[in-house]
Formats: C-alpha cells, structure tokens, sequence
C-alpha cells in the first residue's frame, strides 16, 4: 500500500518491516552487488564528490583509483547517473576492513575529513527512491539483506525507524514527523 507524506509516495512495507543492518553477517553486500548499475547519484552529488576526492583517495585501494582517474567515478546510462563499479561489481568507493566492504567517503566524514557522508541512495538504502512525476520511496528487497531483516525484528527495529537519519537529510525533519504520524509512530 502507498501512502502520500508531502507529495511524496511511501510504501508501507517501509513503516512495517523490520530491519537493522547487520555487517558482520552479511559482510556489506550492498556495496558489492553484481551489476552493470553502481549506486544511482544525482546531479548535486558529482560536485561535491568531485570536490572531496583528492581527500578519500587516502583510503581508496589502487584499483578504484585507477578506475576513477582513467573513467571518472560516475557514469551516465539512460538518462540517469550512476557511480562507477569496478568489473560490474564493488563500487569505486569501496575498500574492505575485516573482510566487510565499507565505503571511503563515510570513512573520510567520521573521521572529519570532509562534510559530505555519502550519496543519498547508499545512506537510504534499503529504501529506494525512484521518480513517477514525483518522488516514490519504496523497499527493495534483497537476500543478502535476510540478516538485517533477522537483527530489526530482535531489536524491534523497522526500516522507517532505521532509516530515520537519511529519511531526515532528503525531506527533512517535518516531513519525518508528518510520516511518522501517518504510520502511528
């Protein structure tokens, strides 16, 4: 079912599953999909990761540097914007800790490097959100997520309330307020 907060369409799966990512378990795979399709971007987002580049190459490994500094970081199909991956695969972004992919740029804003935490698709994530002659959020489901499905439902935790912080930073903090009256939280 769809509800409309603002203009914007939410699917309620969103408000009613449960969901906390799990890291150990499922190792970051949302970072690492096979896919001819990396993370989608808008057209805000090239600038300010252009612009905080030579600050994330630090811990960048080779291979996506080199990636990067002979493609770019993006890519364009269809009409839409995407970050490049490396062989269909991890993002250009990605370097791995404990066997866990993880991604550079939100290494670099933890450690205060930069201002920008990473693109508003990734911090979303599960939730995506697609255009219809306006904003559709919806939950994409994956089976390499069946843990962190497993981890919401033994904290209680759902994807609306995991994705609290993202759902903030792209609508806002009313429109956060008016959803989470709308769902009964």
């Amino acid at each position: 079912m769809l509800i409309s907060i603002q203009d914007v369409m939410v699917n309620t799966e969103i408000a009613d599953t449960p969901f906390v990512c799990d890291l150990k378990r499922c190792k970051g795979a949302c970072c690492t999909f096979e896919s001819s399709y990396g993370a989608p971007l808008n057209r805000e987002e090239i600038g300010k990761i252009d612009s905080i580049l030579n600050e994330i190459k630090s811990y960048m490994p080779e291979m996506s540097i080199d990636e990067i500094d002979e493609n770019g970081f993006y890519e364009e199909k269809d009409g839409e914007l995407f970050i490049r991956s490396i062989e269909n695969k991890e993002c250009v972004f990605v370097h791995f800790q404990d066997g866990i992919a993880r991604c550079t740029i939100e290494k670099a804003f933890n450690e205060g490097k930069i201002n920008f935490k990473k693109p508003i698709s990734c911090h979303l994530f599960p939730i995506r959100k697609t255009n219809f002659g306006g904003d559709v959020l919806k939950y994409e489901k994956i089976d390499e997520c069946k843990p962190a499905l497993e981890k919401g439902a033994s904290e209680n935790v759902t994807i609306a309330e995991f994705c609290e912080e993202p759902l903030q930073r792209n609508f806002g903090n009313q429109w956060y307020s008016e959803f989470k009256k709308a769902i009964g939280r």
